[in-house]
């Protein structure tokens, strides 16, 4: 597949990514108003937040804080990590969910960034797959996210 031009990606940018990964991560995630213990035990609130106060969170506020969470702390890092992604809003939005649940740094030492950067679109979102653990061990809930990831990547990869 031919890359997009510089106008091309700079209609969509991260506002196309933000808007593809949103729903993606707020399916995948599942959201608690009330704080409770993922399955590895982290006290956690909303559609998966760790880094906040601990309370009851209203279906906005849980929105309000994905979104802005989305943006800032993974669909920017990774854009930053793998910037030639900005041209495939769907790449782009399948990484940042990922990156969501390993985390911007996580993202940016795996193969799937290592195969994007090297112009392989199709390598990387297949390696998105990998990423199917949680302590230790396979989860199915993490297959079929990856399994959905890897689906919205690959829609740029033809």
């Amino acid at each position: 597949m031919q890359k997009p031009t510089n106008k091309q990606a700079a209609v969509g940018g991260i506002a196309a990514v933000l808007a593809l990964a949103t729903p993606l991560v707020m399916k995948w995630e599942g959201k608690r108003n009330d704080p409770y213990d993922d399955i590895v035990g982290v006290r956690t609130v909303c559609y998966g937040e760790t880094n906040v106060k601990m309370r009851r969170y209203t279906d906005a506020e849980c929105t309000s804080m994905l979104r802005q969470r989305l943006s800032q702390d993974y669909i920017k890092p990774v854009l930053a990590c793998a910037p030639d992604l900005i041209f495939y809003p769907n790449a782009a939005a399948a990484s940042a969910s990922l990156a969501y649940n390993i985390g911007s740094v996580g993202f940016c030492k795996s193969t799937a960034a290592r195969l994007f950067n090297a112009g392989d679109i199709r390598g990387g979102c297949n390696a998105i797959a990998r990423f199917n653990k949680a302590g230790g061990r396979v989860i199915p809930g993490l297959v079929n996210r990856r399994r959905d990831e890897v689906a919205l990547c690959l829609k740029d990869a033809k």
